[in-house]
């Protein structure tokens, strides 16, 4: 059976070449695409919906949404529609979110692990065509149901993947969740403690680990000109050591680098900014944490994820030919 791959995109290319990619990516032997919805950039839903329109068998994720901005009712019915659109194709990636960006939209996220075990179980319940009524600490739900009439009234097979980073929200990932979407920008070393964590907690539900799927997250830039392949995946690393502090900790880049980073990035950061602190990035914090360099570099570095018990590598296309990086892996 050939090692499972799957892509993953964000925001740097045009929406409908975006379409593309995907389509190739099928063509290619891909079993999924991811579609990233971060910083204040490009939702999901509206990505995933296109590419779910334009291929016929590869599995359509959110790599994550987060489980805070929108309301359970809605949630569940955003997860039907791509079902209805994509039977048996949709993948739901959800995650706790991150500050400061949460913070500054006016989001307090207190009790994360509360608040996702009601949101995965809720959510899970209703895909199961239940009817709920549910009073929960975050949740308060009366006796609502996805009111289809028009359409199929099956329960809908919608894997639920916890985005995990912590530790605790990765066991409780291991306990409720049918995998993890682990994340990018560590080290292949930092799945063996990510795993044990997913086994303790699968273990409270009566599951082992191997019930988990999970894939994850990897930072990839393939170029056959090395250095400007670790070029691009330096200003990536500039923008993310600076914005997103959980990937900051859990790569173990100094903070006093990050620091430095932040005193010179504002937010949204501008491109000049990125090129003023790039710098600071090294190259071997490079190569520990992502997979850049020529397609052979970055095939060995995915290797060491999958041997470290990663299921299936999501690629992060970070500058240079997209297509290029969907071969290599192909």
């Amino acid at each position: 059976m050939s090692e499972r791959v799957a892509l993953y995109l964000q925001d740097a290319h045009d929406l409908r070449q975006g379409l593309d990619y995907v389509r190739y990516a099928e063509e290619r032997g891909f079993e999924a695409v991811w579609q990233a919805e971060s910083r204040l950039v490009r939702d999901a839903v509206v990505p995933m919906a296109a590419y779910a329109a334009v291929t016929e068998r590869i599995k359509v994720g959110s790599g994550v949404i987060n489980n805070w901005t929108r309301n359970i009712g809605l949630l569940a019915a955003t997860y039907l529609t791509l079902d209805d659109l994509a039977p048996d194709r949709i993948i739901c990636g959800i995650g706790a979110w991150w500050d400061p960006l949460a913070h500054n939209v006016g989001i307090q996220r207190r009790k994360p692990l509360t608040a996702m075990r009601e949101t995965v179980e809720i959510l899970r319940r209703l895909l199961n065509m239940e009817r709920v009524t549910f009073h929960g600490e975050f949740i308060q739900v009366d006796g609502i149901e996805l009111d289809v009439v028009h359409g199929r009234r099956e329960p809908r097979n919608v894997p639920i993947m916890i985005g995990a980073t912590g530790d605790k929200m990765m066991e409780l990932t291991g306990e409720i969740a049918d995998g993890v979407v682990l994340n990018y920008c560590v080290p292949p070393e930092y799945n063996d403690r990510a795993l044990e964590l997913l086994a303790r907690g699968a273990k409270k539900a009566g599951r082992t680990l191997e019930d988990l799927d999970r894939p994850q997250l990897v930072v990839c830039s393939v170029d056959t000109d090395r250095e400007k392949a670790m070029d691009s995946t330096r200003e990536l690393l500039t923008q993310y050591l600076a914005q997103q502090p959980h990937i900051a900790k859990a790569s173990g880049v100094s903070q006093d680098v990050v620091d430095e980073i932040q005193s010179i990035l504002g937010w949204p950061a501008t491109k000049e900014q990125i090129q003023h602190a790039k710098h600071l990035v090294p190259e071997d914090l490079i190569i520990r944490i992502t997979a850049s360099g020529t397609p052979e570099e970055a095939r060995t570095k995915v290797d060491e994820y999958r041997r470290h018990g990663c299921t299936s590598p999501i690629l992060y296309p970070v500058g240079g030919d997209v297509k290029l990086l969907i071969d290599t892996f192909s």
